[in-house]
């Protein structure tokens, strides 16, 4: 029944909505493509030997396969500690981010919180102005956090708009639940614990996914706030990488494989797409395990008028 529904709804489509489809799909068709191909591009570079890329002539499928650029990547040491601050800068990160955020929103949907009106107002402030970069360095530097790790850390715990998306996610649970918890003897951290958090699947799904990209793309902290070369992420070295070639030379004559570089098997722009690749795709394959909450939580969290 449902299958001659929908046929029969296909079949009554005018002209104007078949036209405009088809061309829907050749444009979300193209916008696929020009993400999907120079990502292909890059995969292939980072498999091909170096001094065969130089010459030019590999798109899609490695010309001349080697493993010497991801050789290189996992053995400089530099690399490797900047994927250790990476890492755990991004699970300590996600793990009180969403704690924090969660617990910020569940105060803020309590109807009977002082000043629970200026506080939200504050919060949505900090979305629309902000100080800038002077004032917000001057601030670390003056928690002394410029130039430590925590840097990465303490200044993204909170999010205003995480906050009144997991708000109107709380929302939308029934008050009733906490109110029975309540007259059973439940405290509030108990209710946000045991009844509140293992309902919000969803949307912590979704928090701990934009948090989680955000920690492990963000190089901008690491290379404007941090001198310290042993604490930059992967992302500043990559971003080095990327725009100072001279840097990139540094970091490539300190190699283990000093054999290959001398027979430009390996060359410094094969190195940047093969680091490009091992920073990339990490932070892709989480999105798998969580695809069936974030739709979920972006449409029920979503901020409502």
């Amino acid at each position: 029944m449902k299958k001659g529904v929908t046929n029969n709804k296909i079949q009554q489509r005018t002209p104007l909505e078949k036209f405009f489809h088809v061309l829907n799909v050749i444009i979300l068709l193209g916008i696929s493509l020009t993400i999907i191909l120079p990502f292909l591009n890059i995969i292939a570079l980072s498999f091909n030997g170096g001094r065969d890329a130089a010459s030019g002539g590999v798109y899609f499928w490695p010309r001349t396969f080697t493993w010497n650029n991801y050789k290189e990547v996992f053995t400089d040491n530099r690399i490797l500690n900047g994927y250790k601050i990476t890492i755990s800068r991004t699970i300590i990160g996600v793990i009180l981010g969403v704690l924090c955020n969660s617990m910020a929103a569940f105060a803020l949907k309590k109807k009977d919180l002082p000043g629970r009106t200026a506080f939200t107002f504050i919060i949505f402030f900090t979305m629309l102005f902000g100080g800038g970069v002077v004032p917000y360095y001057m601030l670390l530097k003056a928690l002394n956090l410029r130039n430590s790790y925590w840097v990465y850390i303490i200044p993204n715990l909170y999010s205003a708009w995480n906050i009144i998306m997991i708000r109107t996610f709380f929302e939308s649970i029934s008050i009733s639940l906490e109110e029975s918890a309540k007259l059973d003897g439940c405290s509030d951290f108990r209710v946000f614990f045991q009844i509140i958090m293992p309902l919000s699947k969803p949307v912590i799904a979704v928090i701990a996914l934009f948090t989680g990209v955000a920690h492990w793309n963000d190089w901008f902290t690491g290379a404007f706030y941090v001198n310290n070369k042993d604490l930059y992420p992967v992302q500043t070295i990559l971003q080095e990488m990327l725009t100072n070639q001279q840097k990139l030379k540094n970091i490539i004559s300190n190699s283990h494989y000093s054999a290959n570089l001398a027979k430009n098997l390996v060359t410094g722009d094969s190195l940047k797409m093969a680091t490009v690749m091992v920073s990339t795709v990490p932070i892709m394959c989480v999105y798998p395990f969580i695809q069936k909450y974030f739709t979920k939580g972006v449409m029920i969290g979503a901020v409502k008028g």
